[in-house]
């Protein structure tokens, strides 16, 4: 029903107006009692088994949304009710932003894919930091907040800026993303570099500990498909030395490997710049999993990210090394019924499984390749 709404109503719009009339129902749906409660109950029924822990936290399961649908904390709850176990939101900048141009926002529907040159459009994080502290919790999820760099700050002051951000937002997360890897603001990619990442990063723990008193703030980094193996390996070292709580893989990439085949090339051309999501990601992002693990064990947990679309696709990320796993392009596609499918698959394959729960599955298809 979902996919024959979406070819006749959704694809006929702009993918970024679609997009906002989809938030708005979905919005509306959890300002409802008893219509919340029917929906929660059909989409996202408890399963004991898929219980994880992770950032000191237990999550009813691993499955989450990445940053990017919600960028302003407006519907934590309403995403929980379509049964996402975690939601990260923003990207939130220190300050207000209305982002790049429009259009902005393309689908590649054969390739079940988009291309996004957002800029990190949002409020700021003044005004996120406000609405989270009014916000009463209608359903359980584990809240993210990613945060990146205001687009007109240089870079020479990005490290301020996050603090900036650290300090209004960290006090409401249950854990703090920093995104250092989106393709659609000039310069932000430099700051995985090691050399600029280790200051940055260093800052924003330190602010976040200041800033928050009774409880630690889990704090991670988001890295792109695009870096070289070696750094991959070399964030992964950086991220041990100072006891970061986990790594975010991957980000959008700006490659367009994967595309030509059903989506003419011209069309891919004609669109231009921006971070490509979906489908064509899955492999990249998998592979990077895969060497973060092979680097770093159980010392801290991943986040597999990055052309999830099934059940299945979770299963591998969890056997490759994630504990958690996100997804946003693959909801596009697949609607409000996405979660229900994952969450009911993933069970299903726990079961059948030699493993007796999700956290014994972590890691093991990449260790049994390095045996």
């Amino acid at each position: 029903m979902y996919r024959l709404f979406f070819d006749l109503i959704f694809q006929r719009m702009d993918p970024e107006r679609a997009h906002h009339v989809a938030f708005s129902w979905i919005r509306l749906a959890v300002r409802i009692p008893v219509l919340r409660t029917l929906v929660r109950a059909a989409l996202a029924p408890t399963r004991p088994s898929l219980k994880v822990t992770a950032f000191g936290r237990e999550h009813a399961g691993p499955f989450g949304l990445a940053a990017g649908f919600d960028k302003n904390a407006h519907a934590v709850d309403a995403m929980a009710m379509l049964g996402f176990h975690h939601v990260e939101i923003g990207t939130v900048t220190a300050q207000p932003q209305p982002g790049n141009p429009r259009k902005r926002l393309f689908r590649l529907v054969p390739d079940r894919a988009l291309i996004n040159r957002m800029g990190f459009n949002n409020e700021g994080s003044a005004a996120v930091a406000e609405r989270l502290s009014s916000r009463k919790e209608i359903f359980p999820a584990v809240l993210g907040v990613n945060i990146g760099k205001t687009k007109a700050v240089p870079e020479e002051e990005a490290v301020a800026d996050y603090v900036t951000s650290t300090e209004r937002l960290a006090g409401h997360a249950d854990y703090l993303v920093v995104n250092v890897s989106s393709p659609n603001t000039p310069g932000l990619r430099n700051l995985q570099a090691v050399d600029q990442l280790r200051p940055l990063l260093s800052a924003v723990r330190e602010a976040a500990d200041r800033t928050v008193t009774g409880r630690r703030v889990p704090l991670l980094v988001k890295i792109a498909p695009d870096l070289a193996d070696e750094d991959v390996d070399a964030v992964a070292d950086l991220a041990l030395e100072l006891g970061l709580d986990g790594v975010i893989a991957t980000n959008t990439t700006i490659a367009r490997e994967g595309l030509g085949l059903t989506t003419d090339m011209s069309v891919v051309e004609a669109i231009g710049a921006g971070g490509l999501s979906g489908a064509p990601l899955k492999a990249r992002s998998l592979e990077v999993l895969r060497r973060l693990y092979a680097r770093v064990g159980d010392r801290i947990t991943l986040v597999g990210v990055g052309g999830v679309e099934t059940a299945d696709d979770v299963w591998e990320r969890i056997l490759a090394g994630a504990t958690l796993v996100q997804g946003y392009s693959g909801f596009i596609y697949e609607g409000p019924l996405w979660c229900r499918e994952i969450n009911a698959g993933l069970a299903d394959r726990l079961a059948r499984s030699p493993y007796a729960t999700l956290a014994d599955a972590v890691g093991a298809e990449t260790r049994k390749a390095a045996a």
